[in-house]
């Protein structure tokens, strides 16, 4: 029996909708540019959006860019069950990442709107704005915005070409002054499910089309600049330089060397950014600024080798006579999935004939932010060899089809009001 045969869900639909999404900031044959509030990003929030009033939700974009569709339930004082994820793309990115967490939200509430379901309690499917975090070098926006975790000095953030991000969000339609008139409800929502690629192998590696996930690692993300002096790349002798390339390089090794330290670990550390001033061949570098992300699920481990790396620094700018400065963009520990979710996706997977595979997630998604506020769980759809973040980023349409049918069966268990069942 195909995928087909077994969805209650609209395949078809659901497979058109990622591939007409996958059409705005296309770059390539399979690559997507969807930046966060660039006018590609607004053109696919756009066309979501018609996607989520064609389904029978009424739908809004917020003061923080985030996109809303709402299916009223029976009782709307009841917290809300919340579906989801982001829509916007790294700059060279895939089709998949965010999107079809997005797509198959909708699919699951349109799939009950027709099937006649009315659930108890509200549902929100929402698409985050700025999961990515690439262009202001800070993630989670939308949803930290929504859930009132937003920090000071968040507007003023820049992009490389120096629009702050307060004047990206007039340009995308949104007013920042609206900001100060909104206030999170506590208690509002009470459950968050989350459908996203897995971005890594280990679906794959297990032959597993789907996975139900654990828990997301905490990452750490600072910022780093080194300062020597600038001289002539022919002239100085080298003892005597205070080359600011050099130290960035060392400190890079020692961070990949630091995240191998005990085998089988979690841990992982990446340099992913970095620029040199003033950035010609025959001057010597003087100052060069470069990104750190440092990820463990095991919190203790990570702020272990988080000072580990920070005496390393000490140490290779006392060695080449360096100054640094380190400003840390994000520091979130890490958040572990509700039991009674995860019990209801392992009950209807298994009605679906399926045993999953429990898999911790290492990239942060808007979940992360989500389990400060609420009980959420996410729903891991294989990729092709792991890939993500890349035009070859790949899921199989099946394989999402299966991904969104869990989320459509999870999503109208809870609905039902049928967590008392799990909880007995």
């Amino acid at each position: 029996m195909s995928v087909e045969q077994q969805a209650s869900i609209n395949v078809e639909r659901l497979n058109r909708h990622i591939e007409e999404l996958a059409q705005i900031g296309r770059i390539g044959e399979t690559g997507v540019c969807r930046l966060a509030l660039s006018k590609e990003d607004r053109a696919g929030v756009e066309r979501v959006k018609s996607w989520m009033e064609e389904a029978g939700m009424k739908a809004k974009i917020d003061p923080f860019g985030n996109l809303i569709g709402v299916l009223k339930g029976r009782n709307s004082a009841l917290p809300v069950l919340m579906l989801g994820s982001h829509v916007d793309s790294q700059p060279y990115g895939g089709r998949y990442d965010g999107a079809i967490g997005v797509l198959g939200a909708i699919e699951t509430v349109q799939t009950m709107i027709e099937r006649g379901f009315t659930p108890e309690m509200d549902i929100e499917v929402v698409a985050f704005c700025d999961e990515e975090g690439c262009r202001f070098n800070k993630g989670l926006f939308g949803v930290r915005g929504m859930t009132g975790k937003l920090e000071e000095g968040e507007l003023d953030r820049t992009d490389k070409n120096g629009v702050t991000r307060r004047e990206a969000l007039l340009e995308f339609g949104c007013d920042p002054a609206e900001f100060d008139g909104y206030t999170f409800q506590e208690g509002r929502i009470g459950a968050f499910l989350e459908l996203h690629i897995e971005q890594g192998p280990v679906l794959e590696s297990l032959d597993s089309p789907i996975g139900i996930v654990t828990g997301i690692s905490g990452p750490l993300w600072w910022t780093v600049e080194l300062n020597g002096f600038a001289g002539h790349a022919g002239s100085v002798p080298m003892p005597m330089r205070r080359d600011a390339l050099v130290g960035a390089a060392k400190v890079i090794v020692a961070l990949n060397d630091l995240a191998r330290l005990e085998d089988g670990a979690s841990t992982v550390g990446t340099v992913g950014s970095l620029s040199v001033f003033p950035d010609s061949r025959n001057i010597i570098p003087e100052k060069v600024t470069f990104t750190v992300d440092l990820r463990d699920i095991v919190l203790s481990r990570r702020n272990e080798r988080e000072q580990q790396l920070l005496e390393t620094i000490q140490d290779i700018c006392d060695e080449h006579s360096l100054q640094y400065l380190i400003r840390e963009d994000t520091n979130s520990e890490p958040r572990y999935c509700a039991e009674w979710l995860k019990d209801i996706l392992r009950k209807e997977a298994s009605g679906m004939g399926m045993s999953l595979p429990e898999l911790m997630s290492g990239p942060f998604h808007d979940s992360l932010t989500m389990s400060y506020v609420c009980d959420y769980s996410m729903i891991f759809v294989r990729c092709k060899e792991g890939i993500s973040h890349n035009p070859k980023e790949y899921s199989s349409p099946e394989d999402i089809a299966l991904g969104t049918e869990l989320l459509y069966r999870a999503a109208l268990h809870i609905a039902s009001g049928k967590r008392r069942e799990i909880d007995e």
